[in-house]
């Protein structure tokens, strides 16, 4: 019985693996398409986004069976329930990704942001995979880097309308970009707490 679920639960792992890398990769293609307005990116970015969605059913199922056939307790239980929690923020940094392609300006700090999203999104599902702390500690600490690029980007945009009011709709562009990258970062900390939680019993973004 326990060989059985042991197989299930590495199922469970590869599957979170896949529907990371997708993340990372919508995100990738989002922050080119900022940069070079690539119309067939776009379409690759509904197509990786309908197996993000495909990609969350599937995991949701693997975890229903592992609670209802397996019965888990202790700490399997906290991995699965840790696990159901994260794919849904894997899949809101899908939507989130696409939702950028529908705005296409360039900023300065966007890049940055972009490579902080994408480093913090492949490092939650690492820690993950791994049950390491360390790593998912790395990816909460990396979310104020992410807030302040997002205040950066606020008060130049600000400024820059202040300067000239013709830039007003290009700026509310720029911004809305960098709110979706920020949200990126937050979705991928919540993974990392929720993998703290899977380890140690232990949740610290707010009610369970």
């Amino acid at each position: 019985m326990r060989n059985r679920f042991d197989r299930q639960l590495l199922r469970l792992n590869q599957e979170m693996i896949d529907m990371g890398s997708l993340c990372e990769e919508m995100i990738t293609a989002a922050a080119k398409i900022v940069a070079t307005r690539d119309k067939e990116l776009m379409d690759d970015i509904v197509t990786m986004e309908e197996e993000i969605n495909q990609k969350e059913r599937d995991i949701e199922r693997i975890c229903m069976k592992l609670l209802m056939q397996q019965q888990p307790v202790a700490n399997d239980l906290r991995v699965i329930s840790a696990a159901m929690k994260m794919v849904s923020d894997m899949e809101r940094i899908g939507d989130q990704a696409c939702d950028i392609t529908g705005i296409v300006k360039k900023d300065a700090h966007l890049d940055k942001m972009a490579k902080a999203t994408i480093s913090m999104v492949s490092k939650s599902i690492q820690s993950f995979i791994k049950q390491n702390l360390v790593i998912a500690h790395e990816v909460i600490e990396q979310d104020d880097i992410v807030d302040e690029l997002f205040n950066r980007v606020k008060k130049e945009t600000i400024s820059l309308i202040h300067e000239d009011p013709g830039k007003g709709e290009e700026c509310v562009a720029i911004v809305m970009i960098a709110k979706y990258f920020e949200r990126i970062g937050d979705h991928a900390s919540n993974i990392a707490e929720w993998v703290e939680f899977a380890i140690t019993g232990e949740y610290k973004g707010g009610s369970l």
